[in-house]
């Protein structure tokens, strides 16, 4: 019988024999790889956390209890044993479960996450909240050791350990390796530390020692540092007993057992304690252990062999991603221009800059999770004379956002910002999409934003922005190009200056970026199935705009569309509509609509269904361009 079967909640679990546990980590690892190889998503993380989200929900009692997990890619254990096992077959699929804890989909999420380090101080949020309504409860916050590089880990730890309030954060370290001597030792110790006897005897030892006359005092401090120094002697705690929690580890995060009990020992306690746990990436299914990068937020696979699935056995046709070109051009552009430095945020292969990294070792940063300092990092480059480009994604870039205004704007210092994953990203949903970029980056006075209509554009806006005295960013999509030629030479594109792809007297379209081909498909459409003519111009530019050649084409053709995969608030249509009005030209009988996504954050699905429904493809063009010159009321403005 199938243990999952009758688990449909945590009490369910909570009657389950200890010894009945690996079977049940055995058919969970079973169904998130079958899952993950028809879905995709996070596997090798998700792997590496089974029998820690086991031993947490048997021992804490949620959803009074709080367990507030890091990013998040790793709850897919949590989500199966928290009554959503049945619906876990339509993880990130549109209308399905969220990939990640979403605090609208069960009262079991304490918190929505997807960008990584904010566990501890929401947790801790929680529990000031819990303690001010005097509601008493355990709050956890699951951190990995990746997330440990981010400031805000490091500000979390810094406030509950000065308040001193009752705090649980447990650090999933899957990445070091701790010899088996002193892993076994500082299990032992963790585990004897733990011990509900041996705090209460600490405790009253220290009373004891503080009350003999004069010499008190300082013999507690004595004893207590010899304490801290053995145990820092065996375990790496000194870090996290400086912000005055009590650590305790590390232990093995694949052993139920010592889990279940130290656990249940550091439940008693009432003040910030922090449990370091290590465990394996892909434990349980061998392609994923070997690769755990691959596997960490992978695409369709075979389970059998870990390879990429094909399509009813037809050959996948190997276009470039953009990402990859991005990469490429960078290794070329720096061979020749030795000024040139790659900076990235703790992701050289998501970014395409692996092969940048083992060519130029010297001229190579990756930061961590730290894109607030990445770009702080990269500003003092520019100032003694380098060329930095930060390659982060779109949706990461966003935390950076006072460092970019403060410490690249301000001095105009040749920063290139290459903004990965700019647009609708799929199936990571609502805390992954890039649809802001094109807002708060044109806000920015000295700044200079772009995008590029294909691959071939992409190269030669990096060198366009390598060559610009000042900062400059470039946004492209996730996935694969358009499979255009490549040219020979890369050339720069000179800035602000659009071009005219197609021409006609009845529309006119203006597009950005990967919205430009979608265009053209429309454009297409219109004239060979209802006689409609359109001018599409590629913008290239949100900031600054063609200026002359857009208000040229507005005079002779006053019906306009502007097509972004942005939001329409403060985006590139709004920067449109702005010089249409600084020219005095709004009033003269235009017409203007704006495609891009509405003011709402967009769910989790697959790309050419979300652009589809937000209508920023070549079939919603067609029909905004047949609802303009139709005598039906037309949207003015959206």
């Amino acid at each position: 019988m199938s243990l999952l079967d009758i688990i449909h909640s945590p009490a369910d679990l909570k009657r389950l024999p200890r010894s009945a546990l690996p079977k049940l980590a055995l058919e969970i690892r079973k169904l998130i790889i079958e899952t993950v190889s028809k879905n995709g998503g996070h596997l090798a993380s998700n792997l590496g956390v089974v029998e820690l989200t086991l031993a947490l929900h048997y021992v804490f009692d949620l959803p009074k209890d709080k367990i507030v997990w890091d990013v998040g890619h790793q709850a897919y254990t949590h989500k199966i044993l928290t009554g959503r096992k049945d619906r876990f077959p339509t993880i990130r699929q549109m209308g399905g479960i969220s990939g990640f804890p979403k605090i609208s989909e069960s009262l079991y999420d304490a918190f929505t996450t997807g960008h990584s380090s904010t566990s501890i101080s929401a947790g801790l949020g929680i529990a000031c909240g819990k303690r001010l309504k005097n509601e008493p409860a355990k709050v956890i916050a699951v951190i990995g050791d990746g997330s440990m590089t981010a400031g805000l880990a490091f500000e979390g730890l810094n406030q509950a350990g000065d308040i001193h309030d009752d705090l649980i954060v447990i650090l999933n370290d899957n990445e070091l390796s701790i010899a088996p001597n002193v892993g076994a030792l500082s299990s032992l110790l963790s585990r004897t530390f733990s011990a509900t006897y041996l705090q209460n005897l600490r405790k009253d030892l220290g009373e004891l020692i503080r009350s003999v006359p004069r010499i008190g005092q300082d013999a507690y401090h004595f004893a207590k540092r010899a304490e801290e120094s053995f145990k820092t002697l065996v375990t790496s705690g000194m870090l996290f007993e400086s912000f005055n929690f009590d650590y305790f580890g590390p232990i093995k995060g694949h052993r139920l057992n010592h889990l279940i009990d130290i656990l249940t020992n550091i439940k008693i306690l009432r003040e910030p304690v922090l449990l370091h746990v290590t465990t394996q990436k892909g434990k349980g299914y061998e392609p994923a252990e070997q690769n755990p990068v691959y596997f960490h937020g992978v695409g369709k696979f075979e389970v059998e062999t870990g390879g990429v699935k094909t399509t009813a056995g037809k050959p996948i046709v190997a276009l470039p991603s953009y990402t990859e070109v991005f990469g490429e051009a960078m290794v070329a552009l720096a061979q020749k221009d030795e000024k040139i430095i790659a900076v990235t945020a703790a992701m050289p292969e998501g970014t395409g800059l692996s092969k940048f990294a083992a060519a130029f070792p010297d001229r190579f940063f990756d930061v961590g999770i730290a894109e607030q300092h990445g770009v702080t990092f990269s500003a003092g480059l520019a100032t003694e004379g380098f060329k930095p480009v930060v390659a982060i994604y779109s949706t990461f870039l966003q935390r950076a956002y006072d460092q970019i205004l403060h410490d690249v704007c301000i001095e105009s210092l040749p920063v290139s910002f290459a903004v990965d994953r700019g647009g609708i990203v799929g199936e990571d949903g609502y805390t992954h999409h890039g649809l802001f970029d094109l807002c708060y980056l044109r806000s920015l006075p000295n700044m200079v934003v772009m995008a590029p209509k294909d691959e071939n554009e992409l190269r030669r806006m990096i060198l366009t922005a390598i060559n610009h005295p000042g900062p400059i960013a470039f946004r492209y999509p996730r996935g694969t190009g358009l499979g255009v030629a490549m040219e020979a030479e890369i050339t720069p594109i000179p800035i602000g200056k659009a071009e005219v792809v197609a021409k006609g007297d009845d529309i006119l379209i203006l597009g950005i970026g990967g919205t430009v081909a979608e265009a053209v498909k429309a454009g297409h459409e219109l004239r060979e199935q209802h006689q409609i003519h359109a001018t599409i111009i590629n913008s290239r530019f949100v900031k600054p705009l063609d200026a002359e050649l857009i208000i040229e084409h507005v005079s002779r053709i006053p019906r306009i569309i502007t097509v972004e995969e942005n939001m329409r608030q403060g985006g590139f249509g709004s920067a449109v509509l702005e010089l249409l009005n600084d020219a005095g030209l709004t009033g003269n009988g235009i017409q203007m609509t704006r495609l891009g996504i509405p003011d709402l954050f967009v769910e989790h699905g697959p790309q050419h269904l979300l652009r589809e429904k937000y209508n920023i493809d070549a079939a919603g063009i067609v029909h905004a361009v047949r609802a303009m010159l139709s005598d039906k009321p037309h949207l003015s403005f959206l």
